[in-house]
């Protein structure tokens, strides 16, 4: 069988890791209340815990100001709305790989084409083959 590859959306990959520094955030303040007959090691304990949700909410802020400069488009594919950052993202309702650059149209997905270092090398390119 072949496999078909998954795409995730940018805005919901830095949602999810935002969510995972949360767990983690609470999974060291329990380890503090485990370990409350130590004292320094339950208040490092617990300060590492404030310090990854204080983390998490300041990349929930930043992915918040970073969907307000996304593109919204209709997904052609599910027709939903959806937002894309870069050239390339993909939609957040149904995973279709989407792209806003005619240059890329009918080309593989890959996330690559986001990258300083690929649109140098294109520009590079185009103006070789003029």
């Amino acid at each position: 069988m072949a496999q078909q590859l998954v795409y995730s959306s940018k805005i919901n990959k830095i949602r999810s890791f935002a969510l995972i520094q949360i767990f983690i955030g609470f999974a060291f303040m329990y380890g503090g209340i485990l370990t409350k007959k130590i004292e320094w090691l339950m208040v490092t304990f617990f300060i590492i815990g404030v310090l990854f949700v204080i983390f998490s909410c300041v990349v929930y802020f930043w992915i918040g100001l970073l969907s307000t400069k996304a593109v919204p488009i209709i997904c052609p594919n599910c027709e939903n709305p959806t937002k894309m950052l870069g050239r390339v993202d993909a939609c957040m309702h149904c995973k279709e790989p989407l792209t806003l650059d005619k240059d890329l149209e009918g080309k593989e997905f890959d996330e690559k084409y986001n990258t300083r270092k690929y649109r140098k090398e294109a520009k590079a390119n185009t103006k070789n083959n003029e």
